[in-house]
């Protein structure tokens, strides 16, 4: 399993050499996915997105779990047929992320207008609550109830309110990780009964329970997400979802499978 691939090796020499370059040849966001209303969208971004991170640390993670499940789906299905599994995935999780994102900017589009149109104190603490966690803006937010008559109080609220907006909207995404977590659905599929000895887990776990549990738990998280969390849970459920649906058509065009 951890003998490696030549699409898997591929794969990761390409994601290892665009982030050490990323900054050097091309601003990253250019390549990032924005939002489809940004100014900073492009079509393009919906593949390049996969290829770029954001950190050792994102970059590490994502390759390190291609790494360790895609060398054996890979002499499962061929290079050519993993390497189409695998940005099929990762386009589908980032339409997914698309959709809700879109919905959650809908929302948070909502609330700025409601804020310009009337601010508060109150409205002011909420805003900054709901969108950017306990404590931000707090020291604004103390100042502006002490002085809620004072028009440069109520100016510098919605300055920040602005700021906050455009912040978010335009918030890229960047990373494999739709397509990594749609690997990692197709490994518990395939292969459901292997067991995985996993670091964070003290004994062996089957693939099809690790990845149930998984799965299970960026539902919750992307359900319960808390203000301040910059993980893309309904990426990740993108490419499990459309790993899950992708692996179902091959199987009844009579592709290699076996569920």
């Amino acid at each position: 399993m951890f003998n490696i691939t030549p699409m898997v090796r591929n794969i990761l020499i390409i994601n290892v050499v665009v982030f050490i370059l990323q900054d050097r040849l091309f601003a990253t966001g250019q390549l990032a996915l924005y939002h489809f209303g940004s100014s900073y969208f492009q079509p393009v971004q919906l593949l390049t997105h996969m290829f770029m991170h954001g950190s050792w640390g994102h970059l590490f993670s994502n390759m390190f779990s291609l790494f360790i499940f895609g060398p054996l789906l890979e002499r499962f299905w061929g290079p050519q047929r993993f390497l189409a599994f695998y940005l099929i995935t990762g386009l589908g999780a980032s339409l997914l992320y698309s959709g809700v994102r879109a919905y959650e900017l809908n929302e948070l589009h909502a609330d700025t207008v409601r804020y310009l149109e009337a601010p508060s104190p109150v409205g002011f603490n909420q805003y900054m609550t709901e969108h950017l966690g306990e404590g931000a803006g707090q020291n604004l937010a103390v100042a502006y109830a002490r002085n809620e008559d004072n028009p440069s109080y109520v100016e510098k609220t919605k300055e920040l309110v602005r700021e906050v907006y455009t912040r978010m909207f335009n918030t890229p995404l960047v990373g494999a990780s739709g397509a990594v977590f749609g690997i990692l659905m197709a490994f518990g599929m395939l292969f459901p009964n292997m067991e995985l000895f996993l670091l964070f887990f003290p004994f062996p776990i089957k693939a099809k329970y690790f990845v149930l549990l998984y799965g299970a738990f960026e539902l919750y998280s992307g359900f319960n997400r808390v203000p301040g969390d910059n993980v893309a849970h309904f990426a990740h459920l993108g490419g499990m979802l459309f790993a899950y649906i992708l692996l179902k058509m091959w199987q009844r065009n009579d592709y290699r499978g076996n569920f």
